[in-house]
């Protein structure tokens, strides 16, 4: 086996799709396809169970996992200690947020690292913020901008670099919910909401409602925050939003902000990656630039 195989490994091994993995890692489905088939001789066991619906994990190809994440682990740390002309940081560093992050927080930190590290590959992947802390778990991301969930794992390191507030944001034209914001009492109990599928901002909002003594009328559950501000900027509902959201929107022009009856806690947003990692160089100077 070699490091190329155990990259490919651990990509497929996170994601049970042969195509998704062959599409990220730039090879064919057959390479990729032979190279498990190879790797599995060498092991001298099943590592994965294919069927012509899903792919899984055998008990086999757990082990094996974690092997390779040590394996590979160890192998960065072989590079950057017996490389005589390591004047620099060199290596990769795997990088996932939101959409909104990108625009927000990431080019402050990004403009401090390279300039101390501009060896350095960056590889950013943008997404749900929902599922960044998730992305590091499953070994897709070195670090992630995630709001701190509520548990955080034990397993996570989390260091913070803001507090970002969360407003309740409606439409500005004349629609329908902007028909019942007209009475003279906020009706919460009728307005559509639109709230995150899952993650630190549908417990926010579940808390909100749960506070209210509120049934909310759920319109719709979305993935993404962008996402969501662009369904209220179309007039579908009202939402709790991290202003951060909205001031970084194409749409932000066509949404309103609405007092809240009680306080909405912030978010803290930070930068999150595996503590077992904390002391690899690259993960080491990235949290140091915070």
């Amino acid at each position: 086996m070699d490091i190329r195989t155990i990259k490919l490994y651990l990509h497929l091994a996170d994601s049970l799709h042969f195509a998704r993995t062959a599409q990220a890692m730039h090879v064919s489905p057959s390479t990729l396809s032979r190279a498990m088939q190879r790797l599995e001789e060498e092991v001298g066991a099943q590592l994965f169970q294919r069927d012509n619906r899903s792919v899984t994990l055998t008990s086999a190809g757990v082990e094996y996992r974690h092997f390779a994440e040590s394996t590979l682990e160890q192998w960065g740390k072989l590079k950057t200690k017996i490389d005589p002309k390591q004047d620099f940081l060199r290596g990769r560093l795997n990088l996932y947020c939101s959409v909104t992050a990108a625009y927000s927080h990431l080019p402050g930190l990004l403009d401090r690292f390279r300039r101390e590290h501009p060896l350095v590959e960056i590889a950013l992947t943008t997404g749900d913020a929902a599922n960044a802390v998730n992305e590091v778990r499953n070994n897709r991301a070195d670090i992630a901008i995630a709001a701190l969930p509520d548990p955080f794992p034990d397993n996570l390191h989390f260091a913070k670099i803001d507090d970002v507030p969360l407003s309740i944001i409606a439409p500005t034209f004349r629609c329908q919910v902007q028909e019942l914001l007209t009475e003279s009492y906020i009706p919460w109990d009728r307005l559509p909401f639109i709230v995150p599928e899952h993650g630190p901002g549908r417990k926010r909002t579940d808390n909100w409602f749960k506070s209210l003594g509120l049934i909310p009328n759920i319109y719709a559950q979305v993935s993404g925050q962008e996402a969501i501000a662009s369904m209220v900027a179309l007039g579908c509902g009202v939402s709790i939003t991290p202003e951060v959201v909205i001031n970084n929107s194409p749409v932000r022009d066509r949404i309103q902000l609405l007092a809240s009856p009680i306080d909405i806690p912030p978010f803290e947003l930070g930068c999150c990656c595996k503590s077992k990692r904390r002391q690899e160089p690259v993960i080491e100077a990235f949290l140091q630039a915070i």
